[in-house]
């Protein structure tokens, strides 16, 4: 019998306003607008009476400290990084287990002993300065790296000696996904900043990126402006290097489209930057170049990707140059190493290795340990070997390294856990989702467990954004399948599992295929008695929160319980939101479009719930510091259901303090939030 919905609940007081919005003709209710402001009186105190609420409830769940423990136990392993190198130094992250944070190390050599380069453990108490870039000089000397605190976008880039482990004092501020090329001769480094605040209208905060140079050893005040586009304030510039350090490149982006540009001058020129791809017709991904050649990763005229040479001499079209053709998988990722092109491809949403020379010729198959994903290749163009990370369900990231003199696969690291992966197993199953795509579905459960419906399962999806879910091991997921539950990972349209076209099909007026694809996955595992429709809960995050939030009100009945994390919730404001603006080339724009408006509103979780609906017990998670996707959305979700709210299903929802989107939250945040999570599914589907 669940005791969350034993216990009499009073949600706090919501006072609902009289706003009211006209978009094209349709006037549409904004009663929480209030909410939306984090720093108010009034919206500090309704999180502080929700936590209370919430946390209180979630506490009190007998199974919480049981499972807490496990959690603790299972997450209690070492982890580490995929190494790289310069300037013949080897550099790698490392988590002994439970540190909040990973501890960066270098090595002058293969044999020598390793040593702490940066442990951002020290930099706060409470684990939540996160490090989120670095780059490393080319000789090995100095590091670049930045640091976010509060599990903010927002970093400051500061500088490191790599020897003597001494901080500089040079350090950069209004960075955000922001890219660092050194000069060769460490006399300094290009970086994108954005304007400080207060010195733009709060609305313009995140335009306006430009490219900075700076000096070692000066204030960034006097930094030079290198490059911007005040004829295109919405473009952002992520400054790197070339292969060989002799160009200065530019990947030009706007917000989360899949298109981007590329411009690029000489390292050591300070002349205007050629614009090499200035038509946003496709994605180029730089790989490598050899003197002026250029080799890069597009989809131009190719949805699943080919790789193609520019000569920057003879730039014209018909002067490229197709290495490696469109394959039947997806081209996930490539990397340069050995004079080889080291290719992944993606065969229904998980990874396969091959090399190519650089004229595209075949070589070889590298064989995987499994059936898996491919995290991280690293190694440059002259090296003999290259590292990479490999992981699937079943199968924690480990570290292999792929000598190409001997053509052999050698394990670098893999760690050992408390888990016996040996007792689980994961198939892959395909379900036919509205429109009759056929839709994979990743299901891991312990072998032999019987389909007689009854099982707990938590169904994952995320369906956007060009962003593909193949396999990988989640350490909070394995407590989940000890106590006979199954994890299933539905690979939706709006990702890139079969490439570019796959993506468009679950992208502005095509998004509710992506709905469609998550119900039928449901459907599936319920019909061939995976579990049931009382024992099912789904999960998403982000852009998966929408997922969920749109899925439990289209079809409230299919599932027992909802996890909605740092859900994107209200389609119709989403954008007027930090950077939500950059999202609308993925959604569509309410106020823009009346037919966008029209997709939006039909969809938007916010605007579709309903008080005549029993909608199923839903836990909602968020971060009072989040600036990417703002709690806003969270909490006007929560505040509209519970005013709804008239039958014993719990409507709860969790605001995490001094943590942000994800990005660097400390390990003891991350148990306790999945503590909480587990807590509440073990309460509601009533296990032991």
């Amino acid at each position: 019998m669940s005791l969350i919905k034993q216990i009499p609940r009073l949600y706090p007081l919501a006072p609902q306003d009289d706003i009211v919005d006209d978009y094209h003709g349709t006037l549409v209710a904004d009663p929480y607008r209030w909410l939306e402001d984090p720093e108010a009186a009034a919206t500090r105190a309704w999180v502080a009476a929700q936590n209370e609420l919430t946390l209180g409830l979630l506490h009190e769940v007998p199974a919480r400290a049981r499972v807490k423990a496990r959690l603790t136990r299972l997450w209690d392993y070492p982890k580490m990084s995929t190494p790289w190198r310069r300037g013949g130094r080897s550099f790698y992250f490392k988590n002994d287990g439970l540190q909040n944070q990973p501890v960066l190390y270098w090595q002058p050599d293969a044999q020598a002993e390793p040593k702490v380069l940066l442990d951002p453990n020290t930099l706060r108490a409470d684990g939540t300065a996160a490090l989120t870039n670095q780059v490393v000089s080319r000789d090995g000397a100095l590091l670049a790296y930045g640091v976010s605190e509060s599990g903010s976008d927002w970093q400051r880039i500061r500088v490191r000696r790599v020897t003597t482990g001494e901080d500089l004092g040079d350090e950069v501020r209004w960075c955000k996904f922001a890219g660092i090329a050194w000069k060769p001769d460490n006399s300094g480094f290009y970086y994108n900043r954005y304007p400080q605040p207060g010195t733009v209208p709060e609305a313009e905060q995140h335009r306006h990126n430009r490219v900075y140079w700076h000096q070692l050893g000066t204030a960034a005040d006097a930094d030079c402006l290198v490059y911007e586009r005040p004829d295109a304030p919405d473009l952002a510039f992520v400054p790197f290097a070339s292969e060989d350090d002799a160009y200065l490149l530019l990947y030009v982006w706007h917000g989360t489209d899949t298109q981007n540009r590329i411009y690029y001058r000489p390292m050591d020129g300070e002349g205007d930057f050629v614009r090499l791809l200035d038509d946003a017709d496709a994605m180029y991904n730089f790989i490598t170049n050899i003197g002026p050649i250029f080799y890069f990763h597009t989809d131009l005229d190719a949805p699943r990707g080919r790789i193609i040479a520019i000569d920057i001499t003879q730039p014209a079209r018909a002067h490229w140059r197709e290495i490696l053709p469109q394959q039947e998988d997806v081209i996930a990722l490539v990397t340069a190493v050995h004079n080889h092109l080291a290719v992944v491809t993606m065969q229904d949403a998980h990874h396969i290795l091959k090399l190519y020379d650089l004229d595209g010729n075949f070589l070889r198959q590298v064989a995987l340990p499994g059936i898996g994903s491919i995290l991280q290749l690293t190694g440059r163009l002259h090296d003999s070997d290259m590292y990479l990370s490999f992981t699937s369900f079943l199968f924690p990231t480990s570290i292999f390294r792929y000598d190409f003199l001997t053509d052999t696969l050698s394990s670098v690291y893999h760690p050992t856990t408390d888990f016996d992966a040996a007792a689980y197993e994961t198939r892959q199953v395909f379900c036919t989702s509205k429109d009759g795509t056929r839709v994979p579905i990743f299901v891991t459960m312990k072998k032999g467990l019987r389909l007689d419906g009854n099982n707990p399962t938590i169904l994952y999806g995320y369906g956007g954004f060009n962003i593909s879910v193949t396999p990988a091991f989640w350490v909070q997921r394995t407590v989940w399948l000890e106590a006979g539950g199954i994890f299933a990972v539905a690979n939706l349209r709006g990702g890139n599992e079969y490439g570019e076209a796959w993506h468009q099909a679950g992208m502005l007026d095509n998004k509710q295929n992506v709905f469609d694809d998550f119900i039928a996955a449901a459907e599936y595992l319920i019909a061939h008695g995976y579990t049931s429709s009382r024992r099912l809960a789904i999960h998403g995050g982000s852009n998966g929160g929408l997922l969920v939030g749109a899925c439990m009100t289209q079809r409230p009945d299919l599932y027992g319980a909802v996890i909605c994390a740092v859900p994107v919730l209200d389609m119709l404001r989403y954008h007027q939101f930090t950077v939500g603006k950059y999202w609308v080339g993925e959604y569509g724009s309410a106020e823009a479009d009346a037919d966008q408006f029209a997709t939006l509103y039909a969809y938007s979780p916010l605007h579709n719930l309903r008080p005549d609906v029993t909608y199923p017990p839903l836990l909602i998670t968020t971060a009072d510091t989040d600036d990417r996707v703002v709690p806003a959305h969270a909490n006007k979700f929560a505040a509209t259901i519970q005013a709804l709210h008239t039958n014993d299903n719990p409507a709860l929802i969790r605001i995490e303090t001094r943590a942000g989107h994800g990005l660097g939250k400390p390990t003891a945040k991350l148990i306790e939030e999945e503590a909480d999570v587990y807590a509440f599914l073990w309460d509601i589907f009533d296990m032991e």
